[in-house]
C-alpha cells in the first residue's frame, strides 16, 4: 500500500528545501554582485553608471544563452546517478561537459568582442559613455570561460545533492567582485584607477575565483573526487555534446524568452518617462528578489525528479513534481499577500519621490498577482527539466511570453487608454498561461499509465 499523500508530501517538500535553500542563498549572492557594480559605477559618475548598465545588458543577454544551455547538465547528471550509474561514467559525461564549456566561452567570448561596436553604435551613446560602456564590454567578456566552467561545476555538485559548494563559490565571488570593484574602479591602494572597466574586470576575477573554489572543492570532497574531472584523459565530447545541446537548447530558449521579455517591457515604459520607469524598477526588481526563491526550488525539484526518473520510480517521480509545484504556489500565495498589503512600505526602502511612489505601489499589486503564475511556471518548468522534457514547454513558454504576452502588453500599453499598466497585463496574461500549460504538461507527464500502474511517461 503507497504512503497517504499528505505525509509523503510534507517529507518531500522538507527534502526539496533542504536542497533548496543553500540554492536560494546562492541566487542572492550573484544579484549582490549586480548591487554592488549599480552601486560603486553609481558614486562613480552618472555617465559611469549608464555605462555600466548598458555594459551589464549586453553582458547578461549573452549570460543568460549560455547559462541555459549548461542548464542540461543538471538533469543529465541527476538521472545518470539516480540509474545507479558508476562515478567513473558521470566522471566522463562531466569532463566532456567542462571541454563543450570551454569551446562556448570562447564562442561567448568572441561574441561580444565582436558585437560591442555595432551594439554601441546602434544606441548612439555620447562620450564619454560609449568609451566607458566599449571597455566594459571587451574586458567582461574575458568572464565568458570561466563562468561557463563554473556553470557545469555547479550543476554537476548540485545534482550530486551538494549544493553548498555553489553557495561557497558564490560567496568568494561576491567578496572578490566587492573588493575590486572598490580597488579598480577608484584606484585605492595603488591600483590603477579604471573607472567602468575596472568594474569589468572585478567581474572577471570573481569568475576565476569561483573557479579555484569549484576546483579546490573538486579535489576535497570525497563524491566529487571520485569523478575524475582532473584525469588528463582526452574526453569523448559527440554524444555528450549532443545531449547537452538536446536537452540545452530549448532550456536556453525557455529563460532567454522570459528574460528578454522583461527587458523588452522595460524599454516600452521608457515611453512614458523617467518617473514611470524608476515605479516600474522599484517593483519589477523587489518581485526580481522574491522570485530567488521559487526559481532555486525549481532547480531542486529538477534535482529531485531527475535522481527519480533515473532510478525509473514513476511514483516518486509524480510526488516530487507535485510537491515542487506546491512548495512554488505556497510561497507565491505568501509573497503575494506582503506585496499586496504592505506595497507603501516596501517602496519607501527605495524611493521617497513624490511623483514614483504612487506609481511604484499600484505596479505592485500587478506584481502581486504576477508572482503567483511566475512561482507556478518556474517550479514546473523545474519538474519537466528534471524528466528532460524541453522542447514542449519551450513551445509552451516562447508562444506565452513572445506571440501574446508582448504583443498584449504593446497594444494594451500604446492602442488602448490602458498606459504602462498595459505592460504589466501583458506579464500577467503570459505568465498565467505558461503557468496552466506547464502545470498541465507536468500532469500528462506524470500521469500513471493504464498499462503499468506504478509507471509514468518518462523518456
Amino acid at each position: 500500500m503507497s504512503r497517504p499523500i499528505m505525509p509523503a508530501l510534507r517529507l518531500e517538500a522538507r527534502a526539496n528545501l533542504r536542497l533548496a535553500a543553500p540554492i536560494i542563498a546562492t541566487q542572492v549572492t550573484f544579484m549582490g554582485m549586480g548591487t554592488a557594480d549599480t552601486i560603486m559605477a553609481g558614486r562613480y559618475s552618472a555617465e559611469g553608471l549608464a555605462a555600466v548598465a548598458v555594459g551589464a545588458n549586453v553582458w547578461f543577454l549573452a549570460f543568460m544563452v549560455f547559462m541555459g544551455i549548461l542548464m542540461a547538465c543538471s538533469p543529465i547528471v541527476a538521472q545518470r546517478i539516480g540509474a545507479g550509474r558508476s562515478a567513473g561514467e558521470t566522471g566522463a559525461f562531466v569532463r566532456a561537459a567542462l571541454a563543450f564549456s570551454v569551446l562556448l566561452g570562447l564562442l561567448w567570448m568572441a561574441g561580444m568582442r565582436l558585437a560591442a561596436d555595432p551594439v554601441l553604435d546602434w544606441l548612439a551613446l555620447g562620450e564619454p559613455t560609449r568609451g566607458y560602456a566599449h571597455d566594459y564590454i571587451l574586458a567582461a567578456s574575458w568572464s565568458a570561460m570561466p563562468l561557463c566552467l563554473c556553470f557545469v561545476a555547479r550543476n554537476t555538485a548540485e545534482a550530486h545533492g551538494l549544493t553548498r559548494v555553489a553557495l561557497l563559490a558564490g560567496l568568494a565571488g561576491l567578496f572578490v567582485n566587492v573588493l575590486f570593484d572598490w580597488l579598480l574602479m577608484y584606484g585605492r591602494l595603488g591600483f590603477p584607477q579604471m573607472g567602468p572597466e575596472g568594474c569589468a574586470w572585478a567581474t572577471v576575477l570573481a569568475a576565476a575565483t569561483m573557479v579555484l573554489v569549484y576546483a579546490g572543492q573538486y579535489r576535497r570532497i570525497a563524491t566529487l573526487r571520485a569523478l575524475g574531472v582532473f584525469r588528463a584523459e582526452v574526453p569523448r565530447l559527440g554524444e555528450d555534446i549532443g545531449e547537452i545541446l538536446r536537452l540545452g537548447l530549448p532550456i536556453m530558449l525557455i529563460v532567454t524568452a522570459e528574460s528578454w521579455m522583461f527587458n523588452i517591457g522595460a524599454l516600452m515604459m521608457a515611453r512614458f518617462g523617467a518617473d514611470t520607469v524608476a515605479a516600474h524598477q522599484v517593483a519589477i526588481n523587489f518581485a526580481a528578489l522574491s522570485f530567488m526563491v521559487p526559481l532555486s526550488v525549481g532547480f531542486a525539484t529538477t534535482v529531485r525528479v531527475g535522481l527519480a526518473a533515473g532510478a525509473g520510480d514513476a511514483a516518486a517521480v509524480r510526488l516530487r513534481g507535485h510537491a515542487g509545484i506546491a512548495i512554488g504556489a505556497c510561497f507565491a500565495l505568501f509573497s503575494a499577500s506582503v506585496m499586496a498589503t504592505m506595497p507603501a512600505t516596501i517602496v519607501g526602502l527605495y524611493t521617497d519621490a513624490a511623483a514614483v511612489t504612487p506609481l511604484a505601489v499600484q505596479f505592485l499589486y500587478f506584481a502581486a498577482v504576477f508572482q503567483i503564475f511566475d512561482c507556478i511556471q518556474a517550479t514546473a518548468n523545474g519538474a519537466l527539466r528534471g524528466v528532460k522534457d524541453t522542447r514542449v514547454p519551450m513551445l509552451i513558454t516562447v508562444s506565452a511570453y513572445w506571440i501574446v504576452g508582448l504583443p498584449l502588453a504593446w497594444w494594451l500599453s500604446f492602442r488602448t487608454s490602458t498606459g504602462p499598466f498595459g505592460v504589466w497585463w501583458g506579464f500577467i496574461v503570459s505568465l498565467a498561461i505558461a503557468a496552466a500549460g506547464l502545470s498541465a504538461r507536468v500532469a500528462r507527464r506524470t500521469r500513471p499509465r493504464p498499462q503499468a500502474s506504478g509507471s509514468v511517461d518518462m523518456p
